[in-house]
């Protein structure tokens, strides 16, 4: 249900605009939105705000109430959906907010009830608005009908009848974007998509396929197929590293400025340990590592520790690098290209944040990852002893 509400973030506050039947597009070098706000006094402030962390609301820009009018002036990379707010008023709307002329007719009373109007992609939401608001009335009412009977068959036919709605409900973004291949709106849902934790790829990059070539070659069109190639790389590496996979194979430069082969560093049980100089967490867990590997490399423990040193705020980041490791002992294998998480071997790991530990077995297959600490010498135990 998380990643419904997340997708159709518009959606879920069923707002009920209004709009003329045609829009007449005003393309700009920035956004201007421009409105009325009768009733509403001098000096009061808007608000365009965007959903940040945590769900805490952030303000993109700010309006003041003068002679019943506003205006909200900026630049936008791509368009972008926010939420339009006023001081002294509960609720707010939804609008798309792109680099053309946008006008507002408040309604201060009831600012769902605002017009919007100027471009089509803010039409395509409103409709959009009205069809899961229909749905979730629907659902609604069927609910109570439900808990109203006490037939069972009747109660059966209901139930299969709600859990049709409730997979119209979810499937609503995929179903308006096959619907509509030539809406700005499209490419908005799209994004939502692609962030969704369990989000399908596959079929995003059918969706992204199946949309207008005057949408995917906009500017946010060729942003979102960007963003959909990146994220499909990340998930593809992060398959590549689950438990029972072959660890993915790498050479690197050694510390003397040779190449090193994972392959000619492994032992019947390797650890991969990622790690840097600069990084307090894996400085802290060092000594268990060196304990573990005194203790067990004469029985077949290997260690390749992989540096992410290379941050801009190190001043000579191979030093700081070779320093760490004569401080803190570590006489194991070590490789770098002393390029911060751009790193190639980290790339190929999935690596954002460190310490990272891969087991791998001494087929190279990883068995454990991520385990510091007593979880990591128990592991190496259960495999060695």
């Amino acid at each position: 249900m998380k990643k419904i509400i997340t997708i159709l973030l518009v959606g879920v506050l069923l707002v009920a605009c209004k709009t003329d039947n045609k829009t007449e597009e005003v393309l700009l070098d920035g956004y201007m939105i421009s409105g009325t706000a009768p009733g509403i006094y001098n000096g009061i402030r808007m608000y365009l705000q965007s959903n940040g962390e945590r769900g805490r609301m952030v303000n993109v820009d700010t309006a003041i109430v003068m002679n019943e009018r506003f205006t909200f002036e900026g630049k936008v990379k791509n368009p972008q959906v926010l939420l339009l707010s006023v001081n002294s008023i509960t609720g707010n709307v939804p609008i798309i907010v792109e680099n053309k002329k946008i006008s507002i007719e408040l309604d201060k009373d009831n600012i769902g009830n605002s017009i919007i109007s100027g471009t089509k992609a803010n039409e395509d939401l409103i409709a959009y608005q009205a069809k899961l608001k229909d749905l979730a009335n629907q659902r609604k009412e069927l609910g109570v009908t439900i808990r109203a009977t006490n037939d069972a068959d009747e109660k059966n036919e209901l139930s299969t009848q709600y859990k049709s709605l409730n997979d119209q409900y979810a499937n609503l973004p995929i179903s308006y974007i096959e619907n509509n291949p030539n809406s700005l709106y499209s490419l908005v849902l799209l994004d939502n998509l692609i962030g969704g934790r369990n989000s399908d790829l596959n079929k995003i990059a059918e969706l992204y396929d199946g949309l207008d070539d005057a949408i995917k070659t906009t500017v946010f069109g060729n942003k979102i197929n960007t963003k959909l190639v990146s994220v499909r790389r990340q998930k593809e590496a992060l398959s590549a590293t689950e438990i029972g996979k072959p660890a993915p194979k790498f050479t690197a430069p050694t510390p003397d400025g040779k190449n090193l082969a994972l392959d000619d560093a492994m032992g019947k049980v390797t650890i991969i340990d990622f790690w840097a100089a600069w990084c307090g967490p894996c400085r802290r867990e060092n000594p268990n590592v060196v304990k573990v590997y005194n203790k067990y490399h004469d029985k077949g423990l290997e260690i390749i520790g992989v540096s992410l040193d290379g941050t801009k705020r190190q001043k000579d980041p191979k030093d700081a690098w070779t320093k760490a490791i004569a401080q803190d002992k570590l006489t194991w294998n070590h490789v770098s290209n002393l390029n911060y998480f751009d790193d190639p071997v980290a790339r190929a790991y999935n690596i954002r944040s460190i310490p990272a530990t891969f087991i791998l077995d001494e087929n190279g297959t990883i068995v454990a990852k991520n385990l510091r600490g007593a979880d990591l010498e128990a592991k190496i135990a259960e495999l060695l002893n």
